[in-house]
C-alpha cells in the first residue's frame, strides 16, 4: 500500500529504483487481478514502459520481448492491435501499440498501411471517431486518432473535409466552463479536457480554446492538500496530476498551480516498501497511478526524471526527434528538492 505519511511528505523523496524493480515484477504477479485485466495489457506495458523512460531507465523491460509481445496482439480482421492476443483490435490498444514501438525502434515491424485504414475509418460524418467497429464515440477516441495518425506521419491522410468535421465536433463538446465532455452535451471532466486540448493541439486549433476560462477551471481542480480532481466535488486523484497538469502545460499556465503541494501529494501516494505509487495515499498502487505521478512529476520539474511530451504523453526527446514537439509551458528542472 501507499504511504498514509503525508504530513511528512515534503521530507519523501521518488525512490526510482523502487519503482524501476516494482515495474519489472508486474508481469511476474500471475494473481487474480492480473488475469482479469488482461483486456488492458497493451495499455499496461505502455504505462509501464513509458514510465521508465521518464525515470530515466528506457531498457528496463526486455526490449524482445516487449515486441514479440505487441505483435501477438495484432488482429489480422480487425487490421490493428487488441489489447492482449486473441482479442477484438480497437483503438485504444492502437495507440498503445504504436506508442511502445516508437519507444523501442521497431515500427517498421507494423502494417502502418493496415493501422492507418483501421484509423480513417473510424471518423463518422459527424467528426466523431469511434473506438472499433461496434460505433461507441468518446473524445477519447478523438484524441487517439489524432495522435496515432501523427505518431506514424500519416495525419496529412484524413481529407481536408473530415479534418474540419473533427474539429468541429470537438468545438461541440465544450462547455460553458471551457472544459470538454466525452461527447456535446456531456459534463467537463479533466480526462476529456486534456484529450480535447491535445487534439486540437495536434491540429493547429488552439484557437478554438478560452485559455483563461479553462485555465481557471484547471487551476481549481486543486485541492487545500496539493491533489487535483478531475471535477468539481470530487476527491483528489494522482492521475490528475497528468490529465490537469499536461492540459495547463499545453496551455501555457503552469505557474497557476501550487507546485510544492501538488509535489508533496504526489510523493506521499508512494508505495515505499514495494514500489509504485497510488491514486492517494493509503491505497493500492497500481502502473496507471504510477506513470501519471512520475509524469506529473516531470510536468513539475522534480530532479532526476526525463522531460515528458504534455501533447503526446510520451518521452520528449523521441517527440523531439520525430518533428512533433507543439508549443507548451516547462518549469525548470530542479536539482535537488525539496
Amino acid at each position: 500500500m501507499a504511504s498514509t505519511s503525508t504530513s511528512a511528505s515534503s521530507a519523501i523523496k521518488l525512490d526510482i529504483p523502487l519503482h524501476i524493480k516494482y515495474i519489472q515484477n508486474l508481469d511476474k504477479r500471475q494473481d487474480l487481478a492480473y488475469h482479469l485485466t488482461s483486456h488492458l495489457r497493451l495499455n499496461g506495458i505502455y504505462w509501464g514502459l513509458t514510465a521508465s523512460h521518464i525515470m530515466g531507465q528506457p531498457y528496463a523491460l526486455d526490449r524482445e520481448g516487449v515486441i514479440e509481445y505487441v505483435l501477438s496482439c495484432w488482429d489480422d480482421e480487425a487490421g490493428t492491435f487488441g489489447p492482449h492476443p486473441n482479442h477484438d483490435g480497437h483503438i485504444l490498444s492502437t495507440l498503445s501499440g504504436i506508442q511502445i514501438m516508437l519507444m523501442q525502434d521497431a515500427i517498421d515491424r507494423v502494417d502502418v498501411e493496415s493501422v492507418t485504414k483501421f484509423l480513417l475509418d473510424r471518423i463518422s460524418p459527424d467528426g466523431s471517431v469511434s473506438g472499433d467497429s461496434w460505433g461507441e464515440i468518446d473524445t477519447r477516441f478523438t484524441y487517439i486518432l489524432l495522435s496515432s495518425l501523427s505518431l506514424l506521419g500519416k495525419l496529412d491522410q484524413i481529407p481536408t473535409e473530415k479534418r474540419e468535421q473533427i474539429v468541429q465536433y470537438i468545438s461541440r463538446c465544450r462547455n460553458f466552463d471551457g472544459g470538454f465532455g466525452r461527447v456535446p452535451g456531456a459534463e467537463s471532466h479533466s480526462g476529456q479536457v486534456w484529450v480535447c486540448t491535445a487534439a486540437l493541439s495536434i491540429l493547429g486549433r488552439q484557437d478554438l480554446i478560452d485559455i483563461p476560462l479553462l485555465g481557471a477551471w484547471l487551476s481549481e481542480r486543486q485541492l487545500p492538500n496539493g491533489g487535483l480532481n478531475g471535477r468539481p466535488e470530487k476527491l483528489e486523484d494522482v492521475c490528475y496530476s497528468w490529465w490537469c497538469l499536461a492540459s495547463i502545460s499545453i496551455l501555457g499556465k503552469l505557474h497557476w498551480i501550487n507546485k510544492d503541494k501538488l509535489i508533496g501529494f504526489i510523493l506521499g501516494a508512494q508505495d515505499l516498501d514495494d514500489g509504485g505509487i497510488a491514486d492517494r495515499p493509503g491505497d493500492w498502487v497500481d502502473v496507471f497511478h504510477t506513470l501519471f505521478g512520475v509524469a506529473g512529476l516531470s510536468l513539475l520539474g522534480y530532479p532526476g526524471l526525463e522531460d515528458i511530451d504534455p501533447v503526446y504523453c510520451m518521452p520528449a526527446k523521441l517527440i523531439d526527434k520525430l518533428g512533433l514537439k507543439k508549443p507548451y509551458a516547462t518549469l525548470p528542472r530542479m536539482v535537488s528538492y525539496p
